[in-house]
Formats: C-alpha cells, sequence, structure tokens
C-alpha cells in the first residue's frame, strides 16, 4: 500500500476497499460544508457507492493514471488528496483536495500538497501541476497561493456546480519553479 509521510502528524494513505465507510462517515459529516464546492457530494449517498469507487482508484495507480489519497492527521482521516489526469507524454497532472471543517486551520492541506509537490517533481519526473479553485473559493485558492504557484487566468464557467456554472481560476506550478523555490 503506498503511503507518504508528510510530517509528524500527517500522513496520506492511498484508500483501501476496507476504507469505504471511514471515507462515506467523513463525507456525511461534511456533506454540507463540503457542498459549497464539491459537485459529486450530493450524488455520494451510501459506503457502497465509495466501495465501489475505491478499486477504479487503486486501478489508475496501478496504471500510473491517477492517484486519490486519505489525509490522516494524527491517526484520523480528515480529507483527500487526488492527483488526476497524469498526462505522460506531457508530464503533467492536476491536484484536487478537500478537508474535513473540524480540521481546517491547522496547515494540513498545504502541508500535504507541498509533499504530493515533492513527490510529483522528484520521484515521479513530472513537469506541470495544476489546481483548479472557484473564484470564489477563498479558502481552497490559498493553497496554490501560499505555495507560490502561477495563477494563469480564468476557465470561465469551468464547472457546473449546485445547478450553475461557477468560473475557475487556474494556477500552475512547474518543477523547475518548484526546484527554484525549494533551494
Amino acid at each position: 500500500m503506498f503511503t507518504l509521510k508528510v510530517d509528524h502528524e500527517i500522513e496520506l494513505q492511498l484508500f483501501q476497499r476496507h476504507q469505504a465507510f471511514m471515507l462515506f462517515q467523513l463525507i456525511e459529516e461534511n456533506r454540507e460544508h463540503l457542498r459549497e464546492w464539491m459537485p459529486w457530494v450530493d450524488n455520494m449517498t451510501t459506503p457502497f457507492q465509495i466501495e465501489t469507487i475505491i478499486p477504479v482508484w487503486l486501478n489508475q495507480f496501478a496504471e500510473k493514471s491517477g492517484m486519490n489519497v486519505g489525509i490522516f492527521y494524527r491517526g484520523e482521516l480528515v480529507g483527500s488528496l487526488g492527483l488526476h489526469q497524469i498526462d505522460w507524454y506531457n508530464r503533467m497532472a492536476s491536484i484536487g483536495y478537500y478537508l474535513a471543517k473540524k480540521a481546517e486551520g491547522h496547515g494540513i492541506i498545504t502541508r500535504s500538497v507541498k509533499a504530493l509537490l515533492n513527490y510529483c517533481f522528484y520521484q515521479l519526473g513530472l513537469n506541470r501541476i495544476e489546481i483548479r479553485c472557484g473564484v470564489k473559493n477563498v479558502k481552497s485558492r490559498a493553497i496554490p497561493e501560499r505555495l507560490r504557484f502561477v495563477k494563469e487566468g480564468i476557465a470561465r464557467d469551468g464547472e457546473h456546480l449546485n445547478g450553475r456554472f461557477h468560473d475557475l481560476f487556474i494556477y500552475s506550478m512547474l518543477a523547475r519553479e518548484w526546484n527554484h523555490l525549494n533551494s
């Protein structure tokens, strides 16, 4: 099983089937908090749905086309981090994340994304990572801004969410920029 130790408090773990109920409980307890920015939340209504998607995620990991990991803070599942749409020819991918409301304010997502960026650039050899955030999602936007991603532009009506379209900021980080920031 893939795990990535972020620091003394945080570990990223590739989701396994036996964690389906735990993940469902996280979503259920944070449904109102997550539904504002996560278009899939209202469709996730039973643990069985998560139990059936975890093998898809494991297959993506095995095929090196994506990765979905749980964020464990002090041993408790508090969120999820995904590496999506890995394009090996262009050596690029995108990152998505969410966090339980009660876990906000501890730098968990920032530290987790930083560790994932190190993995992407130094282990996988990727060159470009994107993060897309709702223009009005200030908390989500703070992550790439804090990590000094470049804001490239806006994807107008880039996502359909809760019955309406909304704009997304597109942020990117290149391997050479990451090396420079961390040298």
